[in-house]
This record gives C-alpha cells, structure tokens and sequence, in this order.
C-alpha cells in the first residue's frame, strides 16, 4: 500500500485547534487570541472544574443552545484541569499581554484628557512596549493602534498553541466550537503541526490528485503508529461528483448557510465555504461536488461561520487566492484577516470597497457591508458583485439595510443586479456573546441586548432590493442546515421571529414579481 495511488477518503475532516479550542480569526490572530484565552477561554476552564456537572447539563438543554457552556463528561474533568494548567503554564505571556492591554486601555481612559500623549508612554506597561501607538480620534477619544505585523513576529504569536485533529464524519453533531475544547479522542488523529505546514495542503489535495502512503507519511512527518492512521482514511477511488465541472454557460450552487459556488467552464468562485463532508447524507452539496480548481475564495468577513478554518485547510493549494476585506488596521476589535491568513499559509489578496479582482471570463467587485457587528468599529467586512457568463450577482451575506441609499450607491457605480443573495438572521446574538473577550469596560445586559449581529428584516431587506432593483432574491445565511450546529448552534421553529420576517420579504417579492426563495439544503441554478 506505501507505493500505491491513493486518494483521501470523502469523509474525512479536519478540526483546526488553539490550545484544543476550536480556531477561528479571534482565537487566531494574537491579539484578539490573547484576550479571549485571558477573559473567556481560561474563565471559562475555570467554571468547568468549579461545576462539571452544571456545564454538561446546560450543554444538553435546547434552551441554552450556543451558551458558554463545556460539554465534557464529568470523569474527564482531570484532563480539562490539566489543560487549564498547561495553558497558565506555557501561555503565561500571553496572558501577560492581555492583562497589559486592559492596563494600557484603563491608563488612556484615567489619562488621556485631550493633551500630549508622548508622557504616557513610558508608563505602558512593559508588554506593550514597541507594539502599540496612542492616538487620538478627531473627537479627542484616545485609543491603542496595534502594530499587527510586528505582534506576529513576537512572542505574543505562539504556532506551538496550534494542532489538528482529523477524523471521520460520523453525522453527529460536534460540541459547539466557541465553548468546548476538543480532547484527545480514540477515534480521533492527533498532529501537533501548525496550520501553516505544508503536509496538511499535500493531504487534502489528494481528494483530487492521488499520491502515495510514502509520499503523506514524509510530508506530514508521521510515525509509523500516524502513517497506520493515514492509511485508514485513504482509498483507491476518488469520491469526486462526475458533475462537478461544467462544460458551457453558468451555473450556482448553494452548498450551505452563506456557501455559493460560482461557476463557468474557465473559473469557480466560491463564496464563505462552510461545506460538509458528509457525501453519504444524499441532502447536500460536499466536498466531492466542489471543482478541482477554486480561482478564488471570497470572504465577507471575519465570523466563525464565515471565516471557518476547518474547510479553508483542506482547500489550501486549490486556490487561487483567498479575496478579503481590508480592516481597519490595528483596531482591538477588526483584527486583519489578510494577516492572519497568510500566516497560516495562503495567497490572499486584499480589498476594500470597489476594488476590482478579475478572473477567467469575469470578475469580482468588492462591495460596502452595513451593519450586523454590534456597531463596534469594524472595517473588516465586504459584500460582493460578482460578474460571469453574462450575469451580475450580488453577494450580500449579513449586510443589512438599515440605510438602504448605500445599495443605491452600488447600482449607479455596477449597474443592475440579475440575483441577490440576502442574509435574514434579523435577531442575532448580543454584543457580549462574541465580543465579551475584547471588552475592557464591562457593558450592562440591557446595552449588550440592544446591539446585535442582525442582518436585515423583512423592511430592510425589501429596501436593499428596491435600490438595486435586482430581478430575483434568495435568503441565505441563517444557519438552518443541521450539519452547521457545531458552529452554529441556531435553534428556529415556524413562530421563530426570523422565520416570521423571511416570510413576510417573500411575500413582498411575490407581490411585486420578484422571483425568490427561502434557501435550504442545495439549489442549484443554470443558464
């Protein structure tokens, strides 16, 4: 078998991890990952072991579905005091530089009056010293910029915190990523390798390339104990979709919550890949169904279900290039996605609004994105116009219209959209349940409740397509599929106040001709 033509098996995941915490941008790039390991990961740890027991119980309870909440049996709760331990231990400077950014936050706020900041630099504490600048806004707000490419040349950016796990797609439902730690498992392959090495592209590329045992056990520097592993999930057929390709026109497929596939027959587009690889589910677009080759990956911001390292590793050296937005460079809350990426291994080019990415027969416009982060300053976040075989699709993922003349901004600059994709989770989460770690001054329950990851509602949505006066409408991104839950963790019923807007929109559009759809599962569309 060592020498033998192989082909990674379709079910086949990866598990992305930062200290066993499942990864994504906040726990990744150093600073938001530092903060959140010192006020959210280790505070969290530390409730566990207080309370095993009230933890997995409120795991289990539908009502508390996507809360804070560790799902780890009681008799395991050694190994999470030890991993509480090993991260005091190890990751005592980063906790450190957490500690100092709070400091540093609450000297500006003590000091920082409207005059000369220069004397408060030397009264920084220590961990921040070459890594920060102080600044004032024009309204004489002082603040902290952050010098993020000199953080990842520091000691506050640790690769040894990353590893992965791969394993099977069993159907079941993973434990929400936000919360619970991933321990070392039987039926789970331990590799304690960074995101970065390039054993993990040589894998996944051989979903549609085959290679040898030999070749996977030298590239992702196996034991033989690893490589008996590997073997197990590798075969001597590929599981690709024949149809994955196309031979003439254009055609879309939506594989997932805010997951499109754009295709000719020259190019592929694809749009926040969150994508199963459960092939034998029957009800889905998965990995075997995507092309060979991915011209590029376009990211509309830098949410876990948006952002998700878990399908982008195994999508690495498929790509073209990933298209972000640009962020608003060293603020606390809008860390650099263009960073973060590149440190993890992929070719990224970087965009802010109206800029202009071609591709064979085509090409992508990135576009303003309005709203759905809680009104923190966030810069890092784009919609989309794509352009192909004739067509213009707007990409709008959670943008919302709660001012409704920029869309109308869009159209005079790109002219008229045949298709938009619009995302409705018009009642999202509060401020504190994804930014709780970045917080510096507590904020009450009544401000967190009030400022919301919202998308638009039936109202706003209904705007959004008067000003671009596109011909169809299809709602995505509301984290209804239920292979998603481990990441999102959304609970809706008929009476679910979201579900109630979508309605509503759809009649809206019905009563005006717009052809629309409330999308789930897959869908595809040809012309």
């Amino acid at each position: 078998m060592a020498e033998k033509s192989l082909f990674l098996r379709s079910k086949v995941i990866v598990e992305p991890l930062v200290d066993r915490f499942f990864a994504w941008p906040y726990t990744i790039a150093p600073v938001q990952a530092a903060m959140n390991l010192a006020f959210l990961q280790v505070p969290l740890l530390e409730s566990y072991l207080q309370s095993p027991q009230v933890h997995v119980a409120a795991s289990n309870n539908p009502e508390l579905r996507g809360g804070y909440f560790i799902n780890i049996a009681e008799e395991r709760a050694d190994e999470v005091r030890d991993l509480l331990a090993s991260i005091k231990r190890d990751r005592a400077d980063m906790l450190r530089f957490a500690e100092a950014i709070a400091a540093g936050q609450e000297l500006l706020r003590a000091n920082a009056t409207g005059y000369d900041l220069t004397p408060l630099y030397p009264k920084l504490p220590p961990e921040l010293g070459g890594l920060v600048e102080l600044a004032y806004d024009t309204d004489n707000q002082a603040q902290m910029r952050f010098m993020e490419p000199v953080i990842y040349t520091s000691d506050v950016y640790q690769e040894s915190r990353q590893s992965v796990q791969l394993s099977f797609e069993t159907g079941i439902e993973r434990p929400f990523i936000l919360s619970t730690p991933r321990l070392p498992s039987p039926d789970v392959l331990e590799l304690e390798i960074p995101f970065r090495h390039p054993g993990l592209e040589e894998l996944f590329k051989t979903r549609v390339r085959p290679t040898t045992l030999n070749h996977l056990r030298d590239a992702l520097e196996l034991d033989e104990t690893q490589a008996g592993r590997v073997a197990g999930m590798l075969s001597e057929e590929p599981g690709l979709a024949e149809d994955r390709h196309i031979d003439a026109g254009g055609r879309i497929r939506y594989f997932g919550h805010a997951c499109l596939v754009l295709q000719t027959p020259q190019a592929a587009i694809v749009s926040d890949p969150f994508i199963s690889a459960d092939s034998s589910a029957g009800d889905r677009y998965t990995l075997d169904d995507l092309p060979d080759f991915i011209d590029l990956v376009v990211i509309t911001h830098a949410h876990q279900d948006h952002i998700v390292l878990e399908t982008l590793l195994q999508l690495r050296g498929r790509i073209g290039a990933i298209v972000v937005p640009r962020s608003s460079r060293g603020n606390l809350a809008d860390p650099s996605m263009a960073l973060m990426l590149k440190n993890q291994g992929f070719p990224v080019i970087e965009v802010d609004d109206f800029d202009e990415v071609e591709f064979p027969g085509g090409k992508i416009t990135a576009t303003p994105f309005l709203g759905e982060h809680c009104d923190l300053d966030i810069r890092g976040k784009s919609t989309y116009w794509a352009e192909l075989a004739g067509k213009k699709v707007f990409i709008g993922a959670d943008s919302s219209g709660i001012d409704p003349l920029l869309y109308r901004y869009m159209k005079q600059h790109l002219g008229t959209a045949d298709m938009a994709f619009l995302g409705m989770e018009c009642d999202g989460a509060p401020l504190t349940w994804l930014y709780q770690g970045l917080l510096t001054v507590p904020v009450t329950k009544k401000m967190s409740n009030s400022r919301k990851l919202s998308g638009s509602n039936a109202e706003q949505a209904a705007a959004i397509m008067t000003e671009l006066g596109a011909n169809e409408a299809y709602i995505y991104a509301m984290g209804e599929e239920p292979w998603l839950g481990h990441v999102m963790a959304t609970t809706y019923n008929e009476d679910t106040y979201q579900l109630k807007q979508v309605e509503e929109f759809l009649t809206w559009c019905k009563d005006r001709g717009i052809k629309a759809g409330h999308l789930y599962g897959q869908q595809e569309w040809r012309w």
